[in-house]
């Protein structure tokens, strides 16, 4: 693969995107949905979501570049917890299996929130996610609750730098 480029995303950008949700979270999240849940994910509908998204300027929204094609995106904001532990959120990050290793993840949490304090949710029982957080100075600090996909429930995790 080659070295990747991480840069904001424009409107142009929501198809690639969108399939790159979709993916990654099929390889992400294989062991925690099933597998029904994850076969369904629909691209048409998170293309919507991510130009609303891009447009409303509220979110940060960055993608990471092999070559022309999208292997990755970031997401991250004021904080979407209504009594949030820092004043940055890192919402969502997600590159494809194909490019891990890559140093994409790295660079795209490096232009999200930089090395400033910041928080996430994670899905518990993660531990490929968690290395990379913990290798980026984030711990567990306590907080869980249980999310709902299409009928699956999973717990999630905050952490917090």
């Amino acid at each position: 693969m080659a070295h990747s480029m991480v840069r904001p995303a424009r409107e142009s950008d929501t198809a690639g995107i969108a399939a790159v949700h979709v993916q990654a979270w099929r390889e992400a999240y294989a062991h925690l949905m099933p597998a029904t849940f994850l076969a369904g994910l629909d691209q048409g509908r998170r293309e919507t979501g991510w130009r609303t998204i891009i447009a409303d300027e509220v979110t940060d929204v960055l993608v990471a570049l092999d070559g022309e094609k999208i292997i990755g995106w970031a997401s991250a904001g004021s904080g979407r917890d209504g009594c949030a532990p820092t004043d940055r959120e890192l919402e969502g990050i997600y590159v494809l299996a194909a490019a891990y290793g890559s140093g994409a993840g790295q660079q795209l949490l490096d232009a999200a929130i930089g090395d400033e304090p910041a928080f996430l949710w994670m899905a518990d029982n993660n531990p490929r996610a968690e290395a990379f957080y913990r290798r980026n100075r984030f711990e567990r600090d306590g907080a869980e609750k249980t999310e709902s996909f299409g009928g699956a429930s999973v717990r999630v995790v905050r952490l917090t730098r």
